[in-house]
Parts: C-alpha cells; structure tokens; sequence
C-alpha cells in the first residue's frame, strides 16, 4: 500500500513547497499558465493579503516516496459565514482551494484532510475550491482544457473533476466565460439600442481618469458591492480589499477599457475589461528573472493582445432588469470593443465569469452573439 504522508504547511520551506508543485505537475501542459512566485507568495501572506483580516486557514502538504505531490487549503471567511445561506455561503460554510494532486489516491487523502480540519473548526458543509475567495479563482474548470485561461482564471487537469466527485462531492454552482468575437460589428439591433442611449441626454458614459485613481476605484467598488450583493456567493469587499484590488490592478488599467455609465451625472454602473498579462505571463516560467522583469516591462507601456477579459460589469440594483440596464451595458460593450480593437490590437473579447442563473447577464451575452467557451465548477459536501 502505498505510504502517502499529509502534513501541515509549517514553515516557509513547506510554503515554498506549496507553492513550487505546480510548476512540475503542469510541466507538459501547454495551456497552463505559470503565475508568478512572487504573487503566489502574497497571496498566502497573512499580513499583506487583506483577505486574511476577517479568514483564517490551513494549507496541507501530501509526500509520497519522499517527494510534495499534493497540495490543498482549507479556510474559513468569517464574511462569507455571515451570508444567507440560501446565497450559497452562510452559517457553518467553510471552503476548500487550490487543489493539486499526483493521483487520485494523493487528491482523496488532500480531500480528507482539509475536511477533518474543517470539522474542527465546527464547519458543518465545505464549498470549493475556492482559492482563496469568489474574488480570486473560484471553481474548478471542467470545460476548456484545450486553451490557456485568461488572467485572473485558473486551469486544472481534467482528471480532477471525476476525483473530486467520486469524494463525495456534488456539483453547487456553474460559473461560465463566453468568447466573443470583437472584430465584427454588433447585430443591427444592438446598436440601434447603443444610438438610442447616445441621443439621451441623461446618460453619460465616460473613460476613468488615472489621475483620480483611488476615487474612481472608489466609485466602482461601491456599485459592485451593490449591484453583486444578491447574487450566488457575494461576499462584501472591504475597504481595505478595495484599496489592496487597486493597487494590484492599477499597472494593466487602461483609462479606455474601463467606463463609467452615469444618469444624470450620478455613477449608476461600470464596466472593467483588463488586457489578457496571461499572454506575457505565459512565456516568464513565473519569474521575473533574470530579464522577466523587463520584458513585462515593455509590455506594460504598450499592451498588445489578442484577448480583453471582461472580469466585472455591475449595473446598480435599483436599475437592474430594466431597459435602461441592458442599454448602458451595450454601451460600455461597443465602446470599450473599440477601443480594445484600434489602440491594443485584440481580436477576441472574454465575458465572466458568469453564473449559471444569471439570466440578465447570459441574455447580453446571447444578444452579442458569443459562447461559453470555460465552465468553472463550485462543489458542495456535508460535513
């Protein structure tokens, strides 16, 4: 029988563990992406990541024959445990992240683990992965393996979606992107929508200003907040997760891929689209040395891609579902598909992700005449 050994992230060795075994287990596979060391090490970083004022967690380790193959996190967020639990989240909901596994017996043993650990902590149901929260890479892909992700989205081996329900797991939640082709003009009908929404005069669709940086970072985070807050697994961003997003995103900002629609001059929805960094990333191994760091660089004055990620679009609740939500979101849509076009030289645009009964959303997303070309997964188990 084979001796495989789970054992707790300890120390900044195992840390450094933890992190490297990705890098060997998607070795042979062309469409993984390698993220960077140094983002992976302050993701974990209970002191920089403010995800960790209000979460705690575990990180296990699995050692078969003397070698890492395995990996797994469990963790709690206290915001999300004070969620209805009819959101998905709620009361007793602990979560599992960033699985990777050798083998099935390696994933079951992982599993195992991070359950028993969640027990302890008196977690009555486990929601995963989520790694480390819905804002970060929810879901394990399990359409889409033929393609590289675009940033901000994780990729898994196929392989994990039959170990992971053969543990128990059933499938929660869906979360889709869907791939549009920017090249072509809209259908006919949507830009007469867009034309209708320029002869009004109360609309105001406008670029960022990076100038203004933490105000317009402010303005947007406020109508996400508002606009998410009955969806599946919304958990509030704090300031201070605002403030940290910000930063992190202010280099790949673009002042005319992310718009602000105003009625009447007041901030009433937004659209974020980020140019794919998972194409320079791709080629850099996950370091920036020795010369990773000047080539990303270069990259950044002059960003030229093949995809724009749609990863957050919100349109305040007291406006959603009418006509007036779908018009300024057609807008945002065209005008940022322009720009994304003539200044950065994309061809495709990706939308999501997206939930699964998230009508509103999946019904623009039909209008454009795009698919879902990734599905993520959330599962669910008692405990």
């Amino acid at each position: 029988m084979t001796d495989i050994h789970i054992y707790p992230v300890a120390n900044s060795r195992d840390e450094a563990d933890f992190i490297e075994l990705p890098y060997r287990l998607y070795a042979d596979d062309p469409h993984w992406v390698p993220p960077l060391r140094s983002d992976m090490r302050e993701l974990l970083n209970r002191k920089k990541n403010p995800f960790f004022d209000h979460a705690r967690m575990q990180l296990f380790l699995a050692c078969e024959h003397g070698s890492v193959v395995g990996r797994i996190s469990a963790h709690i967020d206290e915001l999300a445990l004070a969620q209805p639990a009819q959101q998905g989240m709620g009361p007793g909901t602990g979560n599992f992240g960033m699985f990777e596994a050798s083998n099935q017996s390696v994933g079951d043993a992982l599993m195992a683990e991070a359950e028993q650990w969640l027990r302890a902590e008196r977690m009555t149901r486990v929601l995963g992965p989520l790694s480390l929260s819905v804002w970060d890479e929810p879901g394990l892909l399990t359409k889409g393996h033929d393609h590289s992700p675009t940033v901000m989205m994780g990729h898994h081996k196929a392989a994990y979606e039959r170990w992971i329900e053969a543990a128990g797991y059933k499938p929660a939640k869906q979360l889709s992107t869907w791939d549009l082709n920017i090249c072509q003009d809209f259908p006919p009908l949507i830009n007469r929508i867009i034309q209708s929404g320029e002869r009004n005069s109360r609309i105001t669709v406008r670029k960022v200003d990076k100038a203004k940086f933490d105000e317009e970072a402010a303005i947007i985070l406020s109508i996400l907040n508002d606009a998410w807050s009955d969806n599946w697994g919304f958990v509030p961003l704090t300031d201070r997760e605002i403030a940290y997003a910000g930063k992190k995103l202010k280099p790949i900002v673009r002042e005319d891929l992310i718009r602000i629609a105003e009625l009447e001059g007041r901030p009433v929805a937004f659209m974020m689209t980020l140019p794919d960094l998972n194409e320079p990333l791709k080629s850099l191994k996950g370091s920036l040395w020795p010369f990773g760091w000047a080539k990303l660089l270069l990259w950044l004055r002059n960003p030229r891609v093949r995809t724009m990620r749609v990863p957050l679009m919100g349109v305040l609740k007291e406006h959603q579902g009418s006509r007036l939500a779908s018009q300024l979101a057609f807008m945002m849509i065209e005008y940022i598909r322009r720009a994304s076009v003539a200044h950065y030289g994309a061809t495709r645009g990706e939308i999501g992700w997206i939930l699964d009964d998230n009508e509103g959303m999946i019904a623009i997303a039909d209008a454009l005449d795009s698919q879902i070309n990734r599905c993520y997964t959330l599962y669910e188990k008692p405990l």
